[in-house]
């Protein structure tokens, strides 16, 4: 039983690695196999459609963002709903106060979102490979690893960001002022003292919206094949639909870790991540505490997921890439 569990693991180890090392280090059988199809997949074209895709749908809704931060972040404040919320902020602190965070916004999450579509696709090949049996699992294994991976590079992007959003201290600053201003108060590892917070909103979030994107889209395809129509004909409401099922998934799968991720950001202290955990539960209410600007953030996740996925299969399919789900 011990070598059973130990073959599928060595496996996937040894794909990795060969993965790593291009395509030259690839053998063409044995354990390798998988790593060969992630080879021939590798495709700089998949990171440069997720980073536009995410720089733009972030960087369009920072406003909503900055709305559902301080939602989240001040609750005594802001708790007559997301529109009340609005009009208070454009008359405290101006309509400048809703672009705050834009820079590490932009920067942080092209970066994320190239590395999260990218290594998403690529490893997709991989654990198709190791799980023949089970797509499903495969790319939730394949979105486990690049939310993962993506989530390390966004942090210090979304410490500066939080941060510029909820603490007056850094109110207007950019992003090359606050950098520097965070590591000199807190350290550079500080950047980072929200990796688990962080992990804990993105690993679900990326799962949730990689697969089920890829699941939906795949379904629909298949489904209106049998009502004669053609693929081209089905692209955009595909993308559309998928996207928008996509949203909601994403969105109530990662609340929770949005609301620790905040809470962990927003003051420099740290207690960490399990004492964020407790005191959310303690101050803000138990359980509901984590649900915190759900509202706010059905609108903001669902038109930045909408809208992301869609620029990412427009932009895939003029890189010569085909649509999600077509092929």
């Amino acid at each position: 039983p011990i070598s059973k569990m130990r073959k599928p693991a060595l496996s996937f180890l040894s794909s990795l690695l060969l993965v790593l090392s291009g395509p030259s280090a690839v053998a063409a059988s044995g354990p390798a196999a998988a790593a060969a199809n992630a080879a021939k997949s590798f495709d700089y074209r998949f990171f440069i459609a997720g980073g536009v895709c995410a720089a733009t749908s972030h960087g369009i809704t920072t406003p909503i963002d900055v709305v559902k931060t301080k939602m989240q972040a001040e609750p005594e404040v802001y708790n007559k709903g997301m529109s009340a919320a609005t009009i208070s902020i454009l008359k405290e602190e101006g309509p400048s106060a809703l672009l705050g965070g834009l820079g590490p916004t932009v920067v942080g999450y092209g970066i994320e979102g190239a590395m999260k579509f990218g290594i998403y696709e690529v490893m997709k090949p991989v654990m198709v490979s190791l799980f023949e049996q089970n797509t499903t699992v495969a790319y939730i294994l394949a979105s486990i690893l690049a939310g993962a991976i993506a989530s390390i590079l966004l942090c210090p992007m979304e410490s500066a960001r939080i941060r510029v959003v909820t603490d007056p201290n850094y109110k207007g600053m950019g992003l090359i002022q606050t950098l520097p201003k965070l590591i000199k108060e807190d350290s550079f590892m500080s950047l980072f003292g929200g990796i688990y917070a962080m992990l804990s909103k993105q690993i679900p979030y990326t799962m949730a919206k990689q697969v089920s994107f890829d699941i939906v889209a795949t379904f629909l395809y298949k489904f209106l094949a049998g009502k004669d129509l053609k693929k081209e004909d089905l692209k955009w409401a595909v993308s559309v639909l998928s996207a928008f099922v996509a949203s909601i998934f994403a969105c109530i799968s990662s609340q929770p870790g949005d609301m620790i991720l905040t809470e962990t950001y927003k003051n420099s202290e740290g207690t960490g991540f399990f004492g964020v955990i407790g005191d959310i539960y303690k101050t803000k209410g138990g359980v509901s505490g984590f649900f915190t600007g759900t509202g706010a953030r059905i609108v903001h996740v669902s038109s930045i997921i909408t809208s992301q996925l869609v620029i990412y299969d427009i932009v895939k399919q003029l890189l010569g890439l085909p649509a999600t789900g077509s092929h």
